[in-house]
């Protein structure tokens, strides 16, 4: 098929009850603005509904493509580049520990070859300076899917609605398209879509997990908490993340670990002069949990009835089935007391990709997790939100923060065996290049969280070097900048490290040049730049 540039060949094929329907046609994608393609359909199901572009690569030109969720590992890639998925691990390996659950490796292929990759809602082509943005404007028929093989030189964009119920008009296509500099194409994205800039404020602070992890209890945040209160700010963020709770699903305290509960932390917090910060899972529940034994027509089920594992974690562990009311009865139960009798100020959600790993006939995924998160707003009100382990875009304005990254490891890039694993798994090499690659949706869809960064010695495998360099990106690149350290263990230098890089954290005028490999900035009226590692961060 010969395809001119700049014009999209269409194709929607559904299922009718007198027999299959195709429909054909060309597109105009215009120079810069937005296309929508919006058939009249019979009534039938959608099988597929994508189109294709000639789009070669440019010499040296770069290709990024938005990974499903913040955890997947999505760097700029060249001609030659391509995903790994979970292709040569043992279906043994995949099914005990359920790692397709945590990405999109259950319903998208992965080709595997050279120049083949794809992405979710937004995709660029960089060629230095210059940026070529292909972007949806709507995601709630479908995530709108970019695929690019850069032997054949095709940008495929698909609307991820099979199965969907037709009938009348339909958002085939929402897509949006410019070209210019980097602050160029996602100004415009983002007017396009609507969307203000963010109101809530840059947030530094502490969290609990990247040192303790589970292994908190009330004399473990009461000795962090004052060490915090020696280096920490007022309005500073104190989180106490995982561990806290009696099971994963089940959000009351654990009460050998809480037995006063959680208020009157929550009450010291505040007179510490910090907000109160807590994680919680809300849509998962886990294996073994109350949750789970008493109810487990709540969980999500496939379409063959059984129970719909979301991951290996905490042994394993389920999505919740948004769609009926005991659910949003126990939620609302759930955040009303965390946020209204216990009195925080700001719950870390995650692992919130389990509420939407499919859609029905008559939602497709997408719109499912739209309206999971929508669930989600409305029961925190005006409270803080940081979402994580989110496919992006349907949390553009419905978080207040959000992680753009992995989960960082206490070395570099976690151990040999786990590099074989899926693209979410944890590694501080992995979130550093996703924080560079996803630095745009910062001040625009949210203010971006990139994980926390270290400056302690102990319990911790990073060299100087490397602690260095993620903290500094960290703060010029994110609107959170948390750490796990106890601020009260720090020497002299480390607290004066704390220091720069809280000063670092007020830069302006931040300009990522990934071909020379440096961060510019302006900090104090003076022009500054951070030397990045050539090449892939390694």
């Amino acid at each position: 098929m010969v395809i001119n540039m700049m014009e999209l060949h269409w194709n929607i094929r559904l299922a009718e009850k007198d027999g299959p329907t195709a429909l054909r046609g060309k597109a105009e994608l215009p120079d810069r603005g937005e296309l929508h393609l919006r058939p009249s359909l019979p009534e039938g199901h959608l099988e597929e509904v994508s189109a294709l572009l000639h789009l070669p690569l440019q010499p040296g030109e770069k290709l990024f493509m938005n990974g499903y969720q913040t955890w997947t590992h999505c760097p700029e890639l060249g001609a030659k580049d391509r995903l790994r998925g979970l292709n040569g691990l043992p279906q043994a390996v995949i099914d005990r520990f359920s790692l397709d659950r945590y990405g999109d490796y259950h319903f998208m292929d992965y080709p595997n070859r050279p120049g083949c990759s794809h992405g979710f809602s937004y995709c660029t082509f960089r060629q230095g300076e210059h940026y070529r943005l292909f972007a949806s404007l709507d995601e709630r028929p479908g995530y709108t899917v970019f695929s690019y093989d850069a032997g054949q030189a095709l940008l495929r964009v698909e609307r991820d609605c099979r199965g969907l119920r037709c009938g009348g008009d339909f958002h085939a296509l929402d897509l949006f398209y410019a070209e210019g500099t980097e602050d160029e194409v996602f100004d415009a994205w983002f007017k396009a879509l609507g969307r203000p800039a963010p109101k809530a404020k840059p947030l530094k602070g502490y969290s609990s997990w990247y040192n303790r992890y589970e292994a908190i209890d009330e004399a473990s945040v009461r000795s962090d908490l004052s060490g915090c209160a020696a280096l920490l700010e007022p309005g500073d963020l104190f989180q106490i993340d995982d561990g806290w709770e009696r099971a994963v699903g089940d959000w009351t305290p654990d009460e050998e670990k809480f037995p006063q509960g959680l208020q009157g932390l929550a009450e010291e917090i505040h007179a510490a002069g910090f907000l109160a910060g807590l994680w919680l899972a809300p849509f998962a529940a886990r294996e073994g949990s109350r949750l789970a034994l008493e109810h487990p027509g709540w969980l999500l089920q496939d379409e063959l009835g059984r129970p719909w594992k979301a991951g290996c974690n905490w042994g394993g562990f389920y999505g919740l089935n948004i769609d009926l009311p005991p659910v949003q009865d126990y939620l609302a139960q759930c955040f009303d007391r965390v946020l209204n009798q216990w009195g925080f100020d700001l719950v870390k959600l995650d692992f919130l990709y389990a509420a939407a790993p499919f859609g029905g006939p008559e939602e497709s995924r997408a719109g499912r997790m739209i309206r999971a998160l929508e669930l989600l707003r409305r029961l925190c009100g005006d409270k803080l939100i940081l979402g994580c382990g989110v496919p992006l875009m349907p949390a553009f304005g419905l978080v207040d923060y959000c992680r753009i990254s992995c989960d960082v490891s206490l070395d570099w890039d976690d151990k040999s065996y786990m590099r074989l694993a899926h693209r979410e798994r944890v590694s501080t090499r992995q979130a550093l290049e996703n924080t560079l690659a996803r630095r745009q949706l910062n001040g625009r869809a949210w203010l971006s969280d990139p994980d926390v960064f270290f400056l302690r010695s102990e319990n911790l495998r990073l060299t100087e070097g490397e602690k260095q360099l993620l903290a500094k990106v960290n703060a010029l690149l994110g609107g959170v900048l948390l750490t796990s350290d106890d601020p009260g263990r720090y020497d002299e230098k480390q607290r004066a490290a704390y220091r720069e890089l809280t000063r670092l954290f007020t830069a302006e005028d931040v300009r990522v040049d990934p071909d020379k490999h440096l961060i510019r900035y302006r900090l104090d009226g003076r022009e500054e730049t951070l030397k990045l590692p050539k090449g892939k961060i390694r």
